[in-house]
């Protein structure tokens, strides 16, 4: 979606508390924001579809406070991202991501399961912080300023987690 589009749904929403605007914004932002919660949680489809629906709501709720800085979609991520982590904190779980399904990856395709199944496992061995900024920085798109945006976190520091990812799942790949 183009920003110039964004911008005017967003303004519809806040100031025309125009709804259809806001469920185009969700559409748009459905699917990419699924798939990060779906990376966070390790394959768990219900409790990533539950985050992604507090997102929104809480999206919505607090559009007025959304001041254009930074891309709607960081901004989003941004609130996606908080709300896992304090689903973690109340609940004390870690998410195990045992019940992953071929629906959840939209395929039937045994190559491309397997080959998902491989990059869950793979990220089921880095640590929170890591795993949230490679599905961020290499599956979701973002760049590292943007990451650094969703995690509260200087630039540097989102570097050294990506090349830390990066040897953790090199090692990882070489030992199966």
């Amino acid at each position: 979606m183009k920003k110039l589009d964004e911008l005017a749904l967003i303004t519809r929403c806040v100031l025309a508390d125009d709804r259809q605007a806001f469920g185009r914004l969700v559409e748009a932002y459905q699917q990419p924001l699924r798939r990060f919660l779906l990376n966070l949680t390790l394959g768990d489809t219900a409790m990533s579809d539950d985050l992604a629906q507090e997102t929104f709501i809480k999206a919505y709720v607090g559009l007025r406070g959304f001041k254009g800085i930074a891309s709607f979609s960081t901004w989003l991520y941004r609130i996606a991202y908080n709300e896992f982590y304090s689903h973690m904190r109340r609940s004390h779980e870690q998410p195990l991501g045992d019940t992953l399904a071929a629906e959840a990856l939209g395929t039937s395709d045994n190559e491309a399961l397997e080959a998902a199944l491989t990059v869950r496992e793979a990220l089921r061995h880095l640590g929170e912080q890591e795993r949230t900024a490679v599905t961020l920085f290499y599956i979701e798109d973002k760049t590292t300023k943007q990451v650094a945006a969703i995690m509260q976190l200087p630039e540097g520091t989102v570097k050294s987690h990506l090349h830390r990812a990066k040897q953790h799942l090199k090692q990882f790949i070489n030992d199966r």
